[in-house]
């Protein structure tokens, strides 16, 4: 489209986007695909050729070394970025044919397919091709963080000794570091930990945080967070702190004084270090009847106490989701997928249980249906919520997290119906989103069970459910809007599968349709 102006009207400058962005799209594939030509002349041994490299995985052909250096000149970039680039294309050619295929339809941003090569570069020629069929057929249909999230599962699936070699390799490069202290005093600290122990390490500095804001109100989130990290380095305050502070849910034992060091609430510093035997004598000299042991520098009467603590209280206390399929739970080898941790193996998942207390709660029933009679969700509901729908249920979305507002996607109505609080009318949106389905007439319908319809102030529409993202027809969402409510019906109603090539149309099947 050509003319482009601000009096373009809205509808075409949509268009335009679309056009651009497939355009775009395609330049870049064709970009891959003069490398890949230019590779094919260059892959075989002749005189002055140079040694033949191979920048691709397992079963791709050899590269001219010498070749590249021309290549990168007409195409203005550094000779690693072409080799990068030619080796990434490759990949994609000779390894991953059906995720290929897909690129060069323009459905995707060359960028993503481009890292999936690079992730899957260490799989055997073999075993890439799992991950070719499970990646191929999303790509148009959820957004990049998914796509990536279930690349690095498939991965594992795909050669699960060799992700179990790569892993115990990687364990050797595990290090904490010290900056340099600065002109204030402070230094960074940087550690490469597994992700069970930082999950560990978040889950005390939290809960060490939430008890010093009780004596520090005026400090920051994360000065809180600062000087609790230090109390994990000085186990005798530490372990005093939580003694002394055995609520779960952060509040302060009224029985106890707020510092067990200190019968009465601190009014300067914290405190830097272990006491030692002249703190121990300043204590006796004023009168305070806490004296300290001298030997491990604990109060005497806090070790008359850790004699009766139960010391399951002190724990740090997290919820772990584990996404897993059911066959794992008979013998079979799988992989599951950790909110917040990523994607790894069953005796990954046992090694971050191991030494923990582990609460299994009880299987939630998907299916029910839940509803609420205040206009707040309640945690229960919000859960249920999260599971069906896996994140933010914008067309595209990247975010999985919980922490989302959950909106109301028909407005909330206190008497009942459609607009009640409930599984029936409820879905997690990112603050931006949110804004836009409030304030920027966006609208959206909850048709099902984890699946909406999205139509924009330009009358386009989307369709969100389990099987992602797409674009459909405006009449196709409007009869999807306006069939009889799914959660009054029984049984529910459902969306039908894609059809076959030769069925007639079905005025409420989306798949049957041209977006």
């Amino acid at each position: 489209m050509t003319g482009i102006s601000a009096d373009t009207p809205a509808v075409d400058l949509l268009q335009a986007a679309a056009e651009t962005l497939h355009r775009r799209r395609l330049e870049e594939v064709a970009e891959l695909e003069v490398l890949a030509a230019w590779a094919d002349v260059h892959s075989a041994d002749g005189p002055g050729s140079g040694p033949l490299i191979h920048p691709g995985g397992q079963g791709t052909p050899g590269v001219q070394d010498h070749a590249m250096g021309e290549i990168a000149l007409a195409r203005h970039t550094g000779v690693m970025a072409t080799i990068n680039a030619t080796a990434d294309v490759l990949d994609l050619r000779h390894r991953l044919p059906s995720t290929w295929a897909k690129t060069k339809a323009g459905v995707v941003d060359v960028w993503v397919v481009r890292k999936i090569a690079r992730l899957t570069r260490h799989l055997p020629h073999t075993a890439v091709a799992l991950v070719d069929t499970a990646i191929a057929p999303i790509l148009d249909r959820e957004g990049t963080g998914r796509i990536l999230d279930i690349t690095a599962a498939k991965i594992i699936e795909a050669d699960p000794d060799l992700h179990n070699t790569r892993v115990e390799t990687e364990k050797q490069r595990r290090y904490v570091n010290l900056g340099q202290t600065d002109e204030h005093g402070l230094r960074t600290l940087i550690a490469r930990l597994e992700a069970g122990d930082a999950t560990y390490v978040e889950a005390t500095v939290t809960r060490v945080a939430d008890i010093l804001k009780t004596r520090h109100d005026n400090h920051t989130p994360d000065e809180l967070r600062a000087k609790a990290l230090g109390y994990l380095a000085r186990p005798a305050e530490l372990l005093a702190l939580l003694t002394a502070n055995t609520d779960p849910h952060g509040n302060l034992d009224p029985h106890l004084p707020h510092d067990p060091w200190n019968p009465t609430p601190p009014t300067g510093p914290e405190p830097t270090g272990p006491k030692n035997e002249e703190a121990s004598a300043g204590s006796e000299d004023t009168g305070q009847e806490h004296s300290l042991n001298k030997a491990i520098a604990f109060p005497t009467d806090l070790l008359d106490r850790l004699t009766d603590v139960d010391w399951a209280v002190l724990k740090p206390k997290h919820t772990l989701y584990a996404h897993l399929h059911e066959t794992a739970l008979h013998g079979t080898p799988g992989v599951a997928r950790v909110e917040g941790l990523g994607a790894m193996t069953l005796a990954q998942l046992h090694g971050l249980l191991a030494g923990a207390t582990v609460v299994v709660k009880p299987v939630i029933d998907l299916h029910d249906k839940i509803r609420a009679t205040a206009y707040e969700h309640p945690e229960s509901l919000k859960e249920r919520v999260h599971l069906t729908t896996g994140g933010d249920y914008w067309p595209w979305a990247n975010s999985t997290n919980r922490h989302l507002d959950y909106d109301h996607v028909h407005p909330y109505q206190p008497e009942g119906g459609d607009g009640q609080t409930g599984s029936h009318n409820s879905g997690p949106l990112g603050r931006r989103h949110h804004r836009y389905k409030t304030h920027a007439g966006y609208r959206a319908t909850q048709t099902g069970p984890g699946e909406y319809v999205w139509t924009t102030p330009h009358h386009q529409a989307f369709l969100v459910n389990h099987t992602g993202s797409r674009q459909i027809d405006p009449e196709v969402a409007e009869a999807l809007i306006n069939r009889p409510r799914w959660h009054e019906q029984t049984p529910q109603p459902t969306l039908h599968p894609p059809p076959p090539d030769n069925a007639p149309p079905d005025p409420l099947n989306p798949f049957n349709h041209a977006a």
